[in-house]
């Protein structure tokens, strides 16, 4: 009996390990709700943006291994914007996302634009997800179930939403966040449409998220649930990758299809949920699974974060925290310039980019202005930061909301600041020779506990420069680079 049961447990162990194994990383660093538009040999992919501006960055891809920052969308603020639903229809193309309590769309004629304005739909729930039927009528799918008819031009709701999906009923014993029947994708294959949707909740516990899958004959069901569900979920928190969820699935050039969704990686929920994919296979019954059989892919190449502020224009991996002030941007000769407001991390300007790496450094030239205040920081919001801030007067170190530690300046108007983050444990420096040497500041200063769990809004900690004060701080050379191994 104990030879079967240890035979048990090694075949759950072998399978968990290739299930592991065929994981990839797509999208390194805060890039949560994936979705996925094929459109020709052309993918393209956007994620939720919450409160950073501009908003929707689409990236683009013709082998779902190399993706490069296409365009953005949505320049203004419409609230907190979460999980967006990009598709094609009638040979349009339209962003569906919810925010302010309601669901709005935005359209273009060509994928790099110009978009259209927001238009409210007036309708509730969240991650909405679009589908055309064989008679070519447009529904909206959305959390908890819900679908809803659109006008042909899918720009306004038809009608009252129905309740068509209950889920996947998990067994009681799972832990879980909550039940949280969310993130509706529709594919329509041989003849089926595929409802795929999340479930578990996507934070708090390791095992809480996962990709459940459904089918029928029709866009709005009867649904009816697939023997493999789940068709991705962490089932330890022994495993690399926690709180997987929130799929889209997607055919490869090659066709071999994938599920790509995101998750957490262990011990690092400061990175936010990162986009991910493995394979899926087709049974010969019409059903979808997971799969191992798939040709390895090479690993996907990072864009480079790193930003001479020569160019003139905002580069397409800094957005600001809830605002998209162009005004106060002014390039010259020195880098890019930036009107300061409020007086420090908490109520100050902040641009902002994704670190894609476990252990990184990055590095920033400043010019002080008499009455500036600049600063390279970690922020994930304005209860959890820390970094290193800079007047003429006084130099200021934040641990975190608070603990904040101030010394006078004594190196001057023109420094480079770093910091370095060795998983999760941080130092600050500083130069005033052109970085030839470093006053290291601060050491080991713990961040791993500044993300969603503790703080709550599905955000990660990002790299910020931070212009406050009532003049305007220049800033040039910012780099960045990975000390992963």
């Amino acid at each position: 009996m104990k030879k079967a049961l240890f035979s048990i447990l090694l075949v759950v162990s072998c399978l968990t390990g290739l299930a592991q194994e065929s994981i990839r990383p797509v999208l390194t660093g805060d890039y949560p709700d994936p979705s996925v538009l094929r459109d020709g040999n052309n993918y393209y992919m956007i994620h939720s943006t919450f409160q950073y501006r501009p908003g929707f960055l689409i990236w683009h891809s013709t082998d779902l291994v190399h993706w490069e920052p296409f365009s953005r969308v949505l320049p203004a603020t419409t609230g907190d914007v979460w999980a967006p639903d990009l598709t094609k229809c009638n040979g349009k193309y339209y962003i569906y996302y919810p925010a302010n309590g309601t669901n709005y769309v935005m359209w273009a004629d060509n994928i790099r634009g110009p978009w259209s304005e927001p238009i409210d739909l007036h309708l509730q729930g969240i991650d909405p997800g679009h589908v055309q039927g064989g008679d070519g009528s447009r529904w909206l799918h959305t959390s908890d179930g819900n679908v809803v008819r659109l006008s042909d031009d899918g720009l306004r709701a038809v009608g009252e939403q129905q309740h068509v999906y209950d889920g996947w009923k998990y067994p009681d014993s799972w832990q879980t966040e909550c039940f949280c029947l969310e993130s509706p994708k529709l594919t329509y294959h041989d003849g089926w449409y595929y409802l795929t949707s999340a479930e578990g909740g996507t934070a708090g516990p390791a095992t809480s998220h996962m990709v459940v899958t459904a089918r029928s004959k029709s866009p709005t069901g009867p649904w009816e649930n697939s023997p493999f569900n789940p068709i991705v979920h962490t089932q330890s928190a022994d495993e690399l990758w926690w709180s997987r969820g929130h799929g889209t699935l997607v055919e490869g050039p090659d066709h071999q299809w994938w599920v790509l969704y995101h998750g957490y990686r262990k011990g690092y929920h400061t990175l936010g949920r990162q986009t991910l994919m493995e394979p899926i296979e087709w049974t010969a019954d019409g059903w979808l699974k997971a799969s191992t059989h798939a040709s390895p892919l090479p690993p996907t190449p990072h864009p480079d974060l790193s930003d001479p502020f020569t160019s003139k224009q905002l580069g397409w991996q800094w957005t600001f925290w809830k605002e998209y002030p162009t005004e106060a941007l002014h390039w010259n000769r020195h880098g890019l310039s930036i009107n300061g407001k409020g007086n420090d991390i908490t109520d100050g300007r902040l641009m902002l980019t994704i670190p894609m790496d476990t252990s990184y450094e990055t590095t920033v030239d400043i010019r002080l202005s008499r009455q500036g205040i600049a600063g390279l920081v970690l922020f994930y919001n304005e209860q959890a930061y820390a970094g290193i801030t800079c007047s003429r007067q006084q130099i200021s170190l934040s641990r975190n909301h608070g603990d904040v530690e101030t010394l006078p300046n004594r190196w001057g108007n023109r420094l480079s600041l770093r910091i370095t983050n060795h998983g999760n444990h941080v130092s600050f420096a500083l130069s005033n020779n052109g970085r030839k040497s470093w006053h290291v500041l601060a050491n080991d200063v713990d961040v791993s506990s500044l993300h969603h769990n503790k703080y709550g809004g599905f955000l990660s900690l990002r790299i910020g420069l931070l212009s406050a004060g009532a003049g305007a701080s220049t800033f040039s050379q910012f780099s960045y680079k990975s000390l992963e191994d």
